[in-house]
């Protein structure tokens, strides 16, 4: 290959390019971002950055001597990729073009917000670094948030505003707060992080909308009733980056198609990262991966099958892992919850909120989840892949 074009320049991206380097690609790399900044770490984004903890250059991703030997075009939107002869073409905002012979699609995903809070001040939510320096400025000055979803980013941002004095309450769709991750009983034990620091959780009631004329000052449910708020972080969840992507011959379903090594029906195109659905030959359904592990382990299937024109046999992901901070307390979590038939805490106890917990299906271990036990953690993250390797 003549041309490499990452599409994406955060993490998963980043890693693909390291993976290409890697692997002896020697061509000509083009990393096209659409945000003006350098690859940079997301998980601090709701922790130690919007603490104020820790700065923007810690959050750098790469080292100060690497060298990727990269053309960077950073602040560059994708908003096409046509195929002409051998070259795929991606189509930037601006108007220029970039003519490759492959392609790698990491262009993540965007949070998903709440329909007619544009221009409302005081609303925010959070997936990019300026998304974080917004509401850290806003968090600085105190008062009442209200969290909209008490998935892992909400819980995070409400237990990062709890130990910066603001009153917290935190609002919930489903009964259970993190249900689809962890299941019923976890997700009701890990919420429950919130009222042991005295922060609101109000379960199954959706939002109706916001009020407020130039700046929000509260959030209306859908049962009647009205929560104060002096800042709100909408923490829904995220939509794949793929509009840019229809019509050019890649097949879409929430998020990019893939094989289990990354490859698109486009031959030269493979896809990493948080818009990527790959195939997952255990469970025979394709799903996106959204978590740090994925964005950093994945591109190297992705890459080999890449430069291997796509004649490489699929390995086996391992299972996805990921991790949350809330409250002082670590909370860990690998493998796939759905299809679980038992769940069972093997060590620690659930009121301690220090634990490790087991799924099997049919008996046989599916996923594992613990709170404040790392070292026991990582132990059966092992024996996890191992089985399903």
């Amino acid at each position: 290959m003549r041309t490499v074009a990452v599409v994406g320049a955060s993490l998963a991206g980043l890693s693909a390019a390291r993976s290409l380097r890697k692997q002896g690609y020697d061509g000509r790399l083009v990393i096209i971002g659409d945000e003006p900044h350098r690859p940079y770490d997301r998980p601090p984004l709701s922790k130690e950055f919007l603490a104020g903890g820790i700065g923007e250059a810690d959050l750098a991703l790469e080292s100060d001597d690497e060298d990727l030997r990269a053309e960077w075009l950073l602040g560059s939107r994708a908003t096409g990729l046509d195929t002409d002869g051998t070259d795929r073409v991606v189509r930037l905002a601006d108007g220029r073009e970039v003519r490759a012979d492959g392609i790698v699609i990491a262009t993540g995903a965007v949070a998903r917000t709440l329909p007619g809070t544009d221009g409302l001040a005081g609303v925010h939510t959070l997936r990019t670094l300026d998304d974080a320096r917004a509401l850290r400025d806003e968090l600085a000055l105190g008062g009442r948030l209200v969290v909209i979803g008490g998935g892992f980013i909400g819980a995070e941002v409400a237990s990062t505003a709890y130990a910066l004095g603001l009153d917290v309450t935190v609002v919930e769709a489903a009964p259970t707060p993190l249900a689809g991750p962890l299941g019923e009983t976890m997700g009701g034990i890990v919420s429950a992080l919130h009222a042991d620091h005295g922060v609101r959780l109000l379960c199954g009631v959706g939002v109706k909308g916001l009020s407020g004329e130039t700046r929000v000052d509260a959030v209306l449910l859908d049962d009647g009733r009205s929560i104060p708020a002096d800042i709100v972080v909408v923490g829904v969840g995220a939509r794949p980056c793929v509009e840019w992507l229809e019509g050019s011959g890649v097949d879409l379903d929430n998020g990019v198609k893939c094989g289990a090594d990354g490859r698109t029906s486009l031959a030269g195109v493979v896809a990493v990262g948080d818009c990527a659905s790959w195939y997952d030959p255990h469970a025979g359904i394709h799903r996106r991966v959204e978590h740090w592990t994925g964005a950093r382990e994945r591109p190297d299937a992705a890459v080999a099958t890449l430069l291997a024109w796509g004649a490489t046999e699929p390995g086996v992901p391992r299972p996805p892992y990921f991790w949350s901070d809330q409250y002082g307390v670590k909370i860990q979590f690998a493998g796939h919850s759905a299809g679980a038939d038992s769940v069972t805490v093997e060590e620690g106890a659930a009121g301690d909120r220090s634990f490790l917990a087991v799924y099997r299906r049919a008996g046989q271990p599916v996923a594992v989840l613990a709170m404040n036990q790392p070292r026991l953690f990582m132990r059966w993250r092992k024996q996890l892949s191992a089985a399903t390797s």
